[in-house]
């Protein structure tokens, strides 16, 4: 009965624990509640083997009591019929028949207070197993409630913190690959582009300065030849305009 009464005593412990508070205070929650899982999955296992020979103890003692119940009626009837036969003889003047039958009910008289007193001491004992078969039987029903609570509760903090891994790994991956921070990869890349193109920007402008100053200098050589052209001219007409007789 002690080692009912201590199963007791830990299934009660059990199913009033605060999953809540118990998270709170553990410094690795999933660690604490895989503990409880086992914890209470082994407990679970022990209380229904107590439950089984708790109910097996209390089948048998409901067997022996009704035995006894029976056999103490059965007794009670044999001394009944022990005392009729009894009378019948002696009022047959067979007294010495008579006193047998007599003692023949006694004995039977004293067997059925055997069994009525033993039925009588095991039925507080009865009582008593059938209040801890239901107690057991409540205490495992809350066992397994509980433990089905454990492992959901289980299950959301491992769900919750897988998401919280992806969301960082996420947020990590989002980090490393932003444009606007100017020490990223991408950011210096662009920044090399972006002083090649000016080069190359400069160089076309530079070219470009010298194409216009060599057409520049071609400008000022067709100018100085249509110059120089116009001045021919002008002296082929000046020799024209001299007459024969100024020349002798």
């Amino acid at each position: 009965m002690a080692q009912k009464q201590s199963i007791l005593g830990r299934i009660a412990q059990l199913t009033k624990a605060n999953i809540n508070a118990l998270l709170d205070k553990a410094e690795d929650p999933q660690k604490m509640l895989d503990q409880l899982v086992r914890d209470y999955t082994n407990s679970i296992a022990e209380a229904e083997q107590a439950v089984a020979q708790t109910i097996g103890n209390l089948r048998l003692a409901e067997a022996d009591h009704a035995e006894d119940v029976k056999a103490a009626k059965e007794w009670g009837t044999k001394a009944l019929a022990a005392s009729q036969k009894a009378d019948a003889l002696r009022a047959e003047g067979r007294a010495e028949e008579a006193d047998r039958f007599d003692q023949l009910a006694k004995v039977a008289l004293g067997k059925q207070i055997q069994h009525e007193n033993e039925a009588k001491d095991a039925a507080p004992v009865i009582a008593q197993q059938s209040q801890v078969v239901e107690q057991l039987k409540t205490g495992l029903t809350g066992m397994k409630a509980k433990l089905s609570e454990l492992q959901a509760k289980r299950d959301e903090l491992v769900a919750r913190q897988r998401t919280a891994e992806a969301q960082a790994q996420v947020t990590d991956a989002i980090r490393s690959i932003d444009i606007l921070d100017p020490t990223s990869e991408l950011s210096r890349y662009e920044e090399r582009v972006r002083r090649l193109e000016a080069t190359v920007q400069g160089r076309q402008e530079l070219a470009g300065a010298s194409l216009e100053a060599q057409f520049a200098e071609l400008e000022a050589d067709t100018a100085q030849l249509e110059i120089e052209a116009r001045l021919a001219e002008l002296k082929g007409l000046g020799r024209a305009d001299t007459t024969p007789e100024e020349n002798a």
